[in-house]
């Protein structure tokens, strides 16, 4: 059985300073963090604050190629728990044709945002993972994110390896 999410927030985890999205049922009563990339977490953050870049990034793109194409995002739905990696599908239409595309959580809640489509998670994934709901906390992790990403520069995505 499927459980509706939404964003509650973007945290940030104080050990590993990696960013997590925050998952909420539609009740406030469980939460459900997913540890995400930089880049990622700046395409949720933008979409949850309306904020539109002046040209379009990667989410953005696969938003307008589907509005271009006519192809409607029906929902998206966090399946499974592996390993400690989270898996997501894209449920797709167009016309009566139906596709499943897998997909990385982050990147299925950014164009989640972008498209009004709800978001979903199954019983299991959020047994599993979820945490206890703490509403005072989620305007303090906002706002240590949002300074966070203002010490950010381009150079901190590019491996060296």
């Amino acid at each position: 059985m499927a459980v509706e999410m939404k964003v509650a927030a973007i945290a940030l985890d104080a050990a590993s300073r990696l960013p997590i999205v925050i998952l909420r049922d539609l009740h406030d009563r469980r939460a459900l963090p997913i540890w995400i990339g930089k880049a990622e977490a700046n395409a949720i953050l933008q979409a949850l604050e309306g904020q539109k870049s002046p040209r379009p990034m990667t989410h953005d793109l696969m938003a307008g190629l589907c509005k271009e194409w006519d192809l409607h995002v029906e929902k998206i739905v966090i399946h499974s728990l592996q390993n400690n990696t989270f898996y997501a599908i894209i449920t797709t239409r167009r016309g009566k044709l139906r596709k499943e595309i897998d997909s990385r959580p982050s990147d299925a809640i950014a164009l989640a945002l972008r498209t009004a489509t709800p978001i979903w998670a199954m019983e299991e994934v959020i047994a599993e993972a979820s945490i206890p709901v703490d509403q005072e906390a989620d305007e303090a992790e906002r706002e240590a994110f949002r300074d966070f990403l203002d010490t950010l520069n381009p150079n901190d995505f590019i491996s060296n390896k």
